[in-house]
């Protein structure tokens, strides 16, 4: 009887352990965060904050600087930052710890990538009830720092944050794309620069600039390399593009709308400029703002966040002095269809707050979050890039305005971004954002494949007809899992990745068990069969 116990102790040992790892790794839900009566000021919390940084070490500084700050305020919380290079890499390291229920307490995001965390139950902290609340909300009685009021966030940026109908972030750092150019070049081209850019534009000079001297180089650069157009950000080319001529992307209920024939129409226009060398992408030439401190570019257009990198005298350029070309660098908006009615894209980072089973260590994470919005903090980070801060308060403080109207010439008051910011503030209003859904994220990747497979398959001199089109839109669509009507639930499989390597060892785990239960059976049947037979 001992050596059947033994075989069937075993196995109920195994079922056991796959039990427990199913419920420590393979959960994605949690109770619903409920408020605290109280923060207990006598208990130690330990929270983790994931952030993006560059090269730029001023911003690393920032957030150590408001680590150490914030930590005088509340001795019994330590924060641990984790610096990434990209938003893509926090994404995809919070969506496999989902699996193992080891996200981070604060995150810096965006919407679209909560809307995929959101998948999982309960995974991201609603904020309303935080926001809310008298004591520990915004402008909260109990806080130990000033922070602003709901009202005092600017408005557009908040409902950014809106994932259906609960508030899940707040704005942290706002900015948008700009067109960086070269005057002297276009001025030498023949052409004046305009105060709004059009599109028509853009076409025209960078036609122009195309046009080779008899040895091979171009005429207004005298180099070997001229590439007159580049754009950082295909995703939001289009994006952008669509939304300024009317046509469909996308809808509230998570409806992929953007493959139609208005697409096609600004996809020839992509072509046409491509086969002639008058535009390229990042992903396809590099960094836009090398070939423009190069004298290889005339019009570069990125991020507002990315001023620090454009221009001769950009503090964060990227190439040799040797290579650098002197030249007077113009900022617009992006170009536009209408310049009557310019819209461009709003975009910067949001920060998220991720539940937890103590509710304690949850607020916790939420007083941090609060302290992102001070004063000190958004003047600080607004000040290290072409970003602005997200509260009516940073903006109209003394500090801000001085430091947007000085004349000195230094990194921190580069010209070029000042100018870059400038823009931005009168431009608040025309800012857009596109709907935000599980899935919303993969929609946005597909919009820019769009352009970058077109214009590769330009490059490799493929016909670039309506077989063409018809075949780029099955692909894409394909590729990105759009191919239900509602690329909610088309994207959602395809939003999460595949599944961690715990979870595959869970199940590998799961059928090794099984196997053994079988295994066992078999051998208690061959033996009775034995008994009998003797």
């Amino acid at each position: 009887m001992s050596r059947a116990i033994k075989p069937i102790s075993l196995i109920l040992t195994l079922i056991t352990l796959c039990c427990a790892l199913t419920a420590c790794h393979g959960s994605r839900g949690m109770d619903a965060f409920a408020m605290p009566d109280e923060f207990d000021t006598s208990r130690r919390y330990e929270l983790t904050f994931w952030a993006k940084n560059d090269t730029n070490k001023n911003q690393t500084r920032i957030y150590e600087q408001a680590i150490r700050d914030f930590e005088s305020l509340y001795p019994n919380i330590k924060i641990n930052l984790r610096l990434y290079t990209d938003y893509g890499k926090i994404y995809n390291d919070v969506i496999t710890n989902i699996a193992t229920n080891t996200t981070p307490n604060i995150c810096i995001t965006y919407p679209d990538h909560i809307a995929t965390y959101l998948t999982g139950t309960n995974v991201v902290a609603p904020l309303d009830e935080l926001m809310a609340d008298s004591r520990y909300g915004l402008g909260g009685s109990e806080l130990k720092f000033t922070t602003p009021k709901t009202e005092q966030l600017v408005s557009k940026y908040l409902e950014e944050c809106r994932i259906g109908e609960h508030y899940y972030a707040l704005p942290f750092m706002r900015s948008t794309e700009a067109c960086y150019i070269n005057r002297d070049y276009v001025e030498k081209l023949g052409f004046t620069l305009p105060d709004t850019l059009t599109w028509d534009f853009i076409w025209q000079v960078a036609e122009a600039a195309t046009e080779k001297n008899a040895d091979g180089t171009y005429k207004v650069n005298g180099q070997k390399v001229m590439i007159p157009f580049i754009y950082k950000s295909t995703d939001n080319m289009m994006i952008t593009l669509l939304r300024q001529s009317g046509a469909e992307y996308s809808d509230g209920e998570g409806n992929a709308l953007m493959f139609n024939d208005q697409t096609k129409e600004l996809l020839y226009t992509v072509a046409e400029h491509t086969k002639s060398g008058a535009f390229s992408t990042f992903k396809i030439s590099g960094y836009p703002a090398n070939f423009l401190n190069a004298g290889q570019c005339i019009f570069a257009i990125d991020s507002t966040a990315g001023s620090t990198w454009m221009g001769t005298d950009a503090p964060l350029s990227d190439i040799s002095a040797d290579k650098l070309v002197r030249f007077e660098t113009a900022v617009r908006t992006v170009p536009q269809l209408d310049p009557d009615a310019p819209k461009m894209m709003s975009q910067g980072p949001s920060v998220c707050v991720f539940n937890k089973a103590d509710s304690g260590e949850v607020l916790a994470s939420w007083l941090f979050c609060q302290y992102l919005l001070t004063d000190g903090v958004q003047i600080a980070y607004s000040e290290t890039e072409g970003y602005v801060p997200v509260t009516d308060t940073a903006r109209s403080n003394a500090d801000y305005l001085a430091y947007l109207s000085s004349n000195a010439n230094d990194a921190e008051h580069y010209e070029v971004k000042l100018k870059a910011v400038d823009m931005l503030l009168e431009n608040v209003d025309n800012t857009f954002t596109t709907p935000v859904y599980n899935g919303s994220a993969s929609l946005r990747d597909a919009a820019g494949q769009l352009i970058e497979n077109t214009a590769k398959s330009v490059r490799r001199r493929e016909t670039i007809d309506d077989a063409y089109m018809q075949k780029l839109f099955s692909d894409v669509i394909s590729l990105y899992r759009l191919d239900n009507a509602n690329a909610a639930s088309a994207g959602g499989k395809e939003e999460l990745g595949p599944l961690p390597a715990s979870s595959r060892a869970l199940i590998w785990g799961l059928c090794a068990v099984w196997a053994l239960i079988i295994a066992y059976a078999a051998y208690g049947k061959a033996k009775q069969k034995r008994r009998k037979r003797d």
